[in-house]
């Protein structure tokens, strides 16, 4: 019967930790409900705010996981010593470009709602995204605010 048990036990710790570390899914429906308390949007301004963030959301996903891939590069390969200057020079420049990228995204979207939103509501977004960034912090690093 112990054995059974220590087996059991074996088997679902590996399920346990892995269920612990947050999915991409669970993130972005903490985000939503967090923006959808912190903007308290009435009816038509979430008809106009939620697509235009699900756009934004899509773009910078598209943009994170091409970054992604050029970093898987860089991390195959083991010493920075063992790269030619012009390959260290390209990797640095690569970085510059896609924070441009991103940044443009942020300046596009920024545009995009406040041409249809109340500034104050654009606002919110902003001061939320950094709120929700610290919860999720707070929650995962096992800091759990209650």
């Amino acid at each position: 019967m112990k054995n059974l048990l220590f087996s059991t036990l074996i088997f679902l710790l590996p399920i346990t930790l892995l269920a612990q570390r947050p999915k991409s899914e669970e993130i972005e429906s903490l985000k939503i409900a967090y923006f959808t308390q912190k903007l308290n949007l009435s009816p038509d301004e979430a008809k106009v705010f939620w697509p235009i963030y699900n756009d934004m959301q899509s773009e910078q996903n598209a943009l994170r996981k091409e970054r992604m891939q050029k970093m898987i590069s860089f991390r195959k390969v083991n010493e920075i010593d063992n790269l030619t200057d012009a390959q260290v020079q390209s990797l640095i420049t690569s970085e510059f470009d896609f924070k441009q990228r991103d940044l443009n995204l942020d300046k596009k979207y920024y545009s995009k709602l406040k041409a249809k939103l109340p500034i104050k509501i654009v606002g919110k977004f902003y001061r939320a995204q950094e709120g929700f960034k610290r919860e999720l912090l707070n929650k995962f690093r096992g800091g759990q605010k209650n």
